[in-house]
């Protein structure tokens, strides 16, 4: 991420996190399940040859050729990075990063201090449209 592109933020005369131009979106994007076959890690032997999402690959790259940045992050642990950034590069996904170890078991809750829009994959990578839904938030 270019330093340029983040804004610095002082609040009450201190230096808070920055944070990007509201045209540009951060996307943390789940790997197995979402952008090809999913591969559980008890059966790595499949993860080179899992199957690409072809609308995955085609969408998220226009919105890394539009200037988002697209982070990868997976339940997939620290020992198969490797072939985790070999099926990245092999099927020609661009990308900013890739975090490993996600919790896994589904039922995630994000506590951020930053807005955090969530959007639960559901067979089909898309332009993302506009919806009213409910949330939680925490008391006043």
């Amino acid at each position: 991420m270019a330093k340029s592109e983040l804004k610095e933020l002082i609040i009450d005369g201190e230096k808070v996190s920055p944070v990007l131009p509201s045209h540009i979106k951060n996307y943390l994007i789940d790997i197995d399940g979402t952008i090809c076959d999913d591969i559980p890690n008890e059966e790595p032997e499949r993860m080179a040859t899992a199957n690409v999402y072809p609308d995955a690959l085609k969408t998220l790259n226009k919105w890394y050729d539009e200037g988002h940045y697209i982070t990868f992050f997976t339940s997939r642990i620290e020992e198969h990075r490797k072939v985790t950034e070999e099926w990245l590069e092999k099927h020609g996904f661009n990308y900013h990063g890739l975090l490993m170890g996600k919790p896994r078991g589904g039922n995630y809750h994000w506590v951020d201090n930053h807005i955090v829009r969530a959007t639960r994959f559901n067979g089909k990578f898309t332009d993302l449209v506009e919806e009213k839904v409910t949330i939680q938030v925490f008391e006043k």
